[in-house]
């Protein structure tokens, strides 16, 4: 469905996935995206600003943390231009810190993205780039001291549920990457359209920013 809003570029959102992943991982950014509208009255006729995409290494079906089993729209290869791209996290963030073709995949698209996020330990996924190197940075609080040991460069944010340093924005554990979604909302689209997004979704907007566990 076309966006019916005049002079609006639709930015297109890709959502790393892997065997393992956390469930809420992708699929709440995934939901905050997807619901996002420009006009609130138009919601039922206005299409999303965000096209969506679910990225893995290859088509096959990815097989969640807790058993989902997930079909990707796209692979590395043949993953279309983004403006966003969003590494989530898990427990498969243990084999794929070391999976040269994703780090690779991802140092590829820092070129060419506006937005790289995370979600939970998918900021070790970053570490492992380098492109944390020198910047603030959070991830789930389990992986706290892990962060700071593996990347003695990164400066750990222990306080903070969203960290956005410009280009890159992590977000501490799980139900975190709500909130990361939301501030690229907001980063894109205003806050007016951001707290819509939230309302719609019947989740309370972020007034504060202080890590909640």
């Amino acid at each position: 469905m076309a966006i019916n809003t005049p002079n609006l570029k639709q930015r297109r959102a890709g959502i790393l996935i892997f065997d393992d992943v956390e469930v809420l991982d992708f699929s709440g950014p995934f939901e905050v995206f997807s619901v996002t509208r420009i006009d609130e009255q138009q919601r039922s006729v206005e299409a999303s600003p965000f096209e969506v995409l679910l990225v893995a290494e290859s088509m096959l079906p990815v097989t969640t943390a807790g058993g989902m089993r997930v079909m990707p729209h796209t692979d590395f290869e043949h993953c279309p231009p983004l403006d966003i791209l969003v590494l989530t996290g898990g427990m498969g963030t243990r084999i794929e810190l070391n999976n040269e073709t994703l780090l690779a995949f991802v140092k590829r698209q820092w070129h060419k993205v506006d937005t790289l996020a995370s979600v939970c330990t998918g900021a070790l996924i970053l570490g492992n780039t380098g492109l944390l190197n020198g910047l603030e940075a959070t991830t789930h609080w389990k992986s706290l001291d892990l962060m700071q040991k593996c990347y003695p460069e990164v400066r750990v944010d222990r306080n903070s549920h969203v960290v956005d340093t410009g280009k890159i924005i992590t977000s501490a554990g799980i139900s975190a990457g709500i909130d990361m979604a939301l501030t690229v909302v907001r980063r894109y689209f205003g806050e007016t359209i951001a707290r819509a997004t939230a309302r719609h979704m019947e989740y309370p907007y972020p007034e504060s920013n202080a890590r909640r566990s």
